[in-house]
């Protein structure tokens, strides 16, 4: 069963798994504001286990969370982003039953385009409560269910 948990970020852990074998991976919430209809999220498709899911991966060797996060975002968006705001992390059992555990943070993209690749070949801005029923995965879900929607769209 997955569950999301608002914590304070250990910066500085730099392997992907640890020494009981829990993966470690970051990711994150881009954010925009949409036209007609408020506050939009980047939702990502992958074709290799066709599923809709927030964008994320694994920390490589001497990667710090917050350097992967801004490194899968870009790889799997196109986007070069600034980390805005630390918001929690999800924890699940991946497709090989090993335990993973995400660091999510808000952020802002300053630039770049979206081209579709092997490893994400959909991109779509999406209102929360739309995103939030595309996701395929329920932490994902659980993640963007707990973010404060109004506080977000006031700050911009």
């Amino acid at each position: 069963m997955a569950r999301f948990v608002a914590r304070t970020v250990l910066s500085g852990e730099r392997r992907w798994a640890d020494r009981k074998g829990t993966v470690r991976a970051a990711g994150g919430i881009l954010l925009r504001q949409g036209r007609p209809r408020g506050l939009e999220v980047a939702v990502v498709h992958r074709p290799g286990r066709d599923d809709w899911s927030l964008p994320k991966g694994k920390l490589d060797e001497g990667e710090t969370f917050e350097d992967c996060a801004l490194r899968e975002v870009l790889e799997e968006t196109g986007y070069r982003c600034r980390l805005a705001e630390f918001v929690g992390t999800t924890e699940y059992r991946d497709r090989r039953d090993r335990r993973k555990v995400v660091w999510y943070w808000l952020m802002d993209v300053l630039d770049g385009e979206f081209a579709p690749s092997r490893e994400v070949d959909e991109l779509q801005w999406l209102d929360l409560e739309m995103a939030a029923r595309v996701l395929t995965y329920p932490h994902d879900r659980d993640l963007l269910r707990s973010l404060d929607a109004p506080r977000l769209a006031r700050s911009g």
